[in-house]
Parts: structure tokens; C-alpha cells; sequence
């Protein structure tokens, strides 16, 4: 979701989004609540980190606490190295309703740390 929200305010950035375990897919409620909000996820596919780890990157952001505990050391040159920290709506239980309300308030949170990030850090430069 923070890929598909930096990639609609500013479309000259590059961002990859990649995790230590990757699903097979994108989840399928992340994909409809993003739509939700006009952002169309449905062409991304999970990626595993270790292919970026030789890369040169401005940034380097972890969103889940799991990541920043065990994302590998980056051999590129990464000159910010940041944490960012959400809920994984992945792990949300309950009913139907329940569980879409974890991942809109999840999106909702991403999409405000990131507009701040975005203006306070990338737009600044």
C-alpha cells in the first residue's frame, strides 16, 4: 500500500516494495481498499528483498516491526534508513466487516505517514 501511495503523489520516483517473507500474492482486500481511494494494485506482485540488496537507494523504510527486526544489511549505498510502523492488516480477525475496517484503517495510516514523509523529506530536496 505505502508503494502504491508514493507512486500516485509523485510519479518520477522510483519505489520497489519487497519483504522478508512475501506472499504469493498481493493481499486481496489491500488491492480492494486501495481501489477504494483510486490506486489500482492489482498488476503488483510480492517481491523478495534480497533482490534489491545490492542496490543504491535514497531510502530504505521498513512499515512492519517484523521487517526492521530482520530485514538484511543492504550492500548498495542506502543513504536514509527509516521505520515507519503498521499493523499488518494480514494478521486482522473477526468478522467480514471486521477485517476490511483493520485494512481501511491501515491504508488510512499509511497514506497519512507517507503524504508527511513525502512533503516533510522528498518534496523538501
Amino acid at each position: 500500500m505505502a508503494e502504491g501511495f508514493l507512486k500516485s503523489v509523485d510519479s518520477k520516483l522510483e519505489v520497489y516494495s519487497a519483504g522478508t517473507k512475501p506472499a504469493e500474492r498481493v493481499h486481496p482486500k489491500a488491492v480492494e481498499v486501495m481501489k477504494e481511494v483510486g490506486i489500482d494494485l492489482s498488476g503488483n506482485r510480492p517481491k523478495m528483498v534480497d533482490q534489491f540488496l545490492n542496490e543504491g537507494f535514497d531510502y530504505v523504510i521498513t512499515v512492519c516491526d517484523h521487517a526492521k527486526e530482520t530485514c538484511p544489511a543492504f550492500i548498495g549505498k542506502v543513504k536514509h534508513r527509516l521505520h515507519i510502523g503498521f499493523d499488518d492488516p494480514a494478521e486482522a480477525t473477526g468478522a467480514e466487516d471486521e477485517v476490511y475496517a483493520v485494512f481501511r484503517r491501515v491504508r488510512d495510516e499509511i497514506h497519512g505517514s507517507f503524504k508527511k514523509f513525502y512533503n516533510e523529506q522528498i518534496k523538501q530536496q
